[in-house]
């Protein structure tokens, strides 16, 4: 082997390995918030939701205007961005049973729009549902709006 094929043998090599061994933009998306590398935590990064469906409450201007609403026979989250602050809007699902107790969904998408995240809970225990948004990676206020059990 010359030495043109083996420099462009260990170059295809090395991109090779850039692109597989780094992680996808997505993968990195889900990584907001310090909570979100532990075991017993789920995070998404919603999807843009239409029909929003579920029982729905609003947090206070301190947790700026985020609203969720949770479907709970789909398991699914919906978080509304009630202020044009250029944060995250977030809802927080946490609950004692199961291997995951927490779930965020952050919408990302921007003041007055609806992003949709798909969770699987198990219905058996308490689940509280919170809402607030994102300041960093370290800060992430939330308020506790409801609670249910066995939905």
């Amino acid at each position: 082997m010359n030495r043109a094929s083996t420099r462009i043998t260990l170059m295809l090599a090395a991109v090779a390995i850039a692109v597989f061994a780094l992680p996808s933009a997505a993968m990195a998306e889900d990584n907001y918030f310090a909570w979100c590398t532990r075991a017993d935590t789920a995070c998404q990064t919603g999807s843009a939701a239409g029909l929003v469906e579920g029982q729905c409450k609003t947090a206070p201007a301190a947790y700026h205007k985020t609203q969720i609403c949770v479907d709970y026979a789909a398991d699914a989250v919906y978080v509304y961005d009630g202020q044009s602050d250029g944060k995250s809007a977030i809802a927080e699902i946490n609950n004692d049973n199961g291997a995951i107790n927490s779930r965020l969904c952050r919408n990302n998408r921007g003041y007055g729009t609806w992003a949709k995240c798909d969770f699987d809970w198990a219905e058996a225990g308490e689940h509280r549902a919170r809402a607030g948004y994102l300041i960093s990676y370290q800060e992430m206020p939330t308020d506790l709006l409801w609670t249910w059990t066995g939905k």
